[in-house]
């Protein structure tokens, strides 16, 4: 009988050159590139290129992407209605995968195999989720949602479309080094399961729709929130200590804390806290940010030896609160980023596809009968 692994556990499901990680080194690359370098040196729109199409764009390439996905921003006013429609109550990511997969009705890119083709479809689902994501938050609250502007990059229009104003220099280049971290991080559960919808050829909107609904799980895309939560509820630094010993007493999680992978502190959540700082610097401190210090301190003194540490959901928070970013809409940043990674696999999938069709072990019973109503009991 074959091995049963649950959840996949282990369990190799393709061949990729988009991204590699070392969890024992705290090694993340793009394309080879490591995440330190693009950080420093690259802005999100080269790195969702670096992702999607293998290497480093030429000036001229880049110029030609960053103006394609400025002409494809807008939304259909059908889109808006739609999102006008969904209660206000409704958390932003069913929003986000309920719009994303209605995009598909108005580009039915079907020939899925097709090189023009999967970089149209591309452009537009890097251009139009962030104007989908700002909608939602404005029209919820009764505001009108703020139209596009071309003059503005890909980060700064964002943040005018979310607040109706240009955000300054400092707070747009931290706010897209957060989305070159949250671009891309190998076979991850929405990761594969858009593959999974890919492998089927269904168009790359019903793709990018199921890699959402995954990432909106608490265990996946939703940590975010809980850890500001976490830190909300602890409130102050001398409370940090009594909360982490009962949580370790009570084996539980503390968010935040802990990779399925990294077994040391994850790369990405050094380069944001590094941002935190820099963004405290620049706007004020936060509260929580010391909170949050002195939790990822206690938390290795319990954890350290069962390589617990801090990971990329444990900074990003603070720093989208300061930034005046609804904590429901972490998620859905992540979701405007990661969709660079999603697109890179799926384009890698449709290349040399194989529709995915894994087993099951059976535990049930053989050979019953069937048993008339009359005779059955209760």
């Amino acid at each position: 009988m074959a091995e049963f692994l649950p959840g996949l556990a282990g369990v190799p499901a393709a061949r990729s050159k988009v991204s590699y990680l070392d969890g024992t080194k705290g090694l993340l690359e793009y394309r080879g590139i490591h995440i330190e370098t693009l950080a420093e040196k690259s802005c999100f729109i080269e790195t969702a290129y670096l992702l999607l199409f293998g290497k480093l764009p030429t000036a001229s390439q880049l110029e030609k992407f960053d103006q394609d996905l400025r002409f494809h921003r807008r939304i259909k006013y059908r889109i808006t209605d739609l999102i006008k429609c969904l209660p206000e109550s409704g958390h932003p990511m069913d929003a986000l995968q309920a719009a994303v997969a209605a995009l598909g009705m108005f580009y039915p890119d079907k020939d899925v195999q097709d090189e023009e083709t999967r970089y149209i479809s591309s452009v537009r689902l890097l251009a139009k989720l962030p104007t989908i994501v700002a909608a939602y938050a404005r029209l919820r609250r009764g505001d009108d949602n703020v139209q596009p502007r071309d003059d503005l990059s890909h980060t700064e229009n964002f943040l005018y479309m979310l607040t109706e104003k240009v955000p300054d220099k400092v707070m747009a280049e931290i706010f897209d080094t957060c989305l070159i971290l949250h671009a891309e991080h190998t076979m991850n559960a929405s990761t594969f399961s858009g593959l999974v919808t890919a492998s089927t050829l269904s168009n790359p909107y019903a793709v990018v729709s199921s890699a959402v609904g995954t990432l909106m799980g608490p265990l996946h895309g939703g940590a975010n929130e809980k850890v500001l939560r976490m830190l909300e509820e602890i409130g102050t630094v001398d409370k940090v200590r009594p909360h982490i010993e009962a949580k370790v007493a009570a084996n539980e999680r503390i968010m935040g804390l802990g990779h399925r992978v990294y077994k040391v502190k994850d790369p990405r959540a050094i380069i944001l806290q590094r941002l935190a700082k820099r963004l405290f610097a620049h706007l004020g401190t936060s509260p929580l940010y010391e909170v949050a210090v002195e939790v990822e301190r206690v938390g290795e003194e319990f954890l350290a030896k069962k390589k617990v540490y801090a990971n990329v959901d444990f900074y990003s928070g603070i720093l989208y609160q300061k930034m005046g970013i609804e904590t429901d809409f972490f998620t859905p940043i992540f979701a405007m980023s990661r969709v660079s990674g999603w697109l890179a696999h799926w384009i890698e999938q449709v290349k040399d596809n194989h529709i995915f069709r894994p087993t099951a072990i059976y535990e049930g019973d053989h050979g019953v009968g069937y048993l008339p109503i009359e005779d059955r009991k209760a």
